[in-house]
């Protein structure tokens, strides 16, 4: 066992690895799965983060080849036979080892390393890449509204300006018209105010003043959102919510706030209005140890332990579209003018969280990590 090679190096003065139990402690509190593999592929040691990666104990897996557990025919098999052929390290990134036991699919960088005093044996660590794929998607996010940003200034001046002109000259001609030329002149008219709601939505995304960061709670947010969209556009649809009240205050602009979660619960209701009684939309809080990112205009690195999940259980995003769901122009909607979710992003990201959707046939869940108020 893993254990047993590190006790069996020889010992230092003041060297406090030589003891086996304190060896295997750090290996079961290492948050990556690591495994030694015996000669013929069967595993000989796991630790606990690994067990937890292949959903089984460890009396299991050292009774099975690890064909067992990963995906026919996966690079991994290939990489250790490499080490073990030619005793040296192999690293790959972005190996999936998705398979119904697991929970699909999974993707993982993986290191696979000889042990020179075993020969034959291996040992692998793995490291999962979903939070990094996180990390990169909101980044794009933000270069995204920053790209409208832009954007939206020159067509607030290039497009705007003349569209006033030509719905001016559409309302003289109308006076001159007959009745059957008037719905000529009444389309332009609409197309026009069309395109300045458009450019008006724009906008907004060329807001960069200062956030005015205050103590907000979350749940006065989120009721007040609940009551707007029952007396609305969710009339007659069941929300139902499931609040941790210990959590602390957001950090945070309470308009914009209201802005995000309108529009993400607006989507929900949107998505499980066609089902008649038993669309539902679920509102849920809770506290989780979250990721570190950069606040924007501070550069100071901050938690983001605070959850918020909107859930309905309608019938999900494409698998084509979820990917670029933020991006501006993307909707699902015949109508939409895809700004909406870009938004969100946007005011999100502004507040130093990140905004997440996982999307099946059984529903679409958004999550918003959001950092905890400090007077610093």
């Amino acid at each position: 066992m893993i254990e047993e090679a590190v006790a069996a190096r020889p010992r230092k003065t003041g060297d406090a690895m030589t003891d086996s139990n304190e060896a295997n402690l750090i290996l079961k509190a290492l948050p990556h799965p690591v495994l030694l593999i015996g000669e013929d592929g069967v595993p000989i040691y796991a630790n606990d983060a690994a067990e937890a990666f292949f959903g089984v104990g460890v009396a299991v897996l050292t009774r099975h080849n690890l064909t067992d557990f990963v995906p026919f025919g996966s690079p991994l098999l290939s990489l250790i036979s490499q080490a073990q052929e030619k005793s040296a390290s192999f690293n790959e990134y972005g190996v999936d080892l998705g398979t119904p036991r697991n929970g699909g699919h999974r993707s993982v960088d993986v290191q696979v390393s000889p042990m020179s005093h075993r020969e034959g044996c291996v040992i692998l660590m793995f490291q999962e890449r979903t939070m990094a794929r996180k990390i990169d998607r909101q980044l794009i996010h933000r270069s995204a509204a920053r790209s409208m940003s832009a954007m939206a200034g020159i067509l607030a001046h290039e497009i705007k300006n003349p569209l006033s002109g030509i719905r001016g000259a559409a309302q003289l001609i109308e006076t001159s018209v007959s009745e059957s030329d008037r719905v000529l002149t009444t389309l332009i008219r609409d197309e026009s105010d069309r395109i300045c709601r458009l450019v008006d939505d724009m906008q907004e995304f060329n807001s960069n003043r200062p956030i005015d960061r205050k103590p907000v709670n979350i749940h006065t947010i989120l009721e007040h959102v609940r009551q707007v969209s029952q007396t609305g556009f969710a009339s007659g649809l069941k929300i139902t919510e499931a609040y941790d009240p210990s959590l602390p205050p957001v950090s945070g602009d309470r308009d914009q706030l209201i802005q995000v979660f309108l529009n993400l619960i607006k989507n929900a209701a949107e998505a499980v209005e066609h089902m008649a009684g038993d669309g539902e939309i679920s509102i849920t809080t809770s506290f989780r140890p979250g990721v570190r990112l950069t606040v924007p205009g501070v550069g100071a690195k901050v938690n983001l332990p605070l959850e918020i999940r909107i859930e309905d259980n309608g019938p999900g995003v494409s698998a084509d579209i979820l990917p670029h769901l933020f991006d501006p122009f993307v909707t699902t909607k015949k109508s939409g003018t895809g700004l909406g979710l870009a938004l969100v992003a946007k005011i999100v990201g502004d507040h130093g969280g990140i905004v997440e959707c996982d999307s099946g046939s059984s529903g679409t869940i958004f999550r918003i990590l959001m950092p905890v108020h400090t007077e610093s």
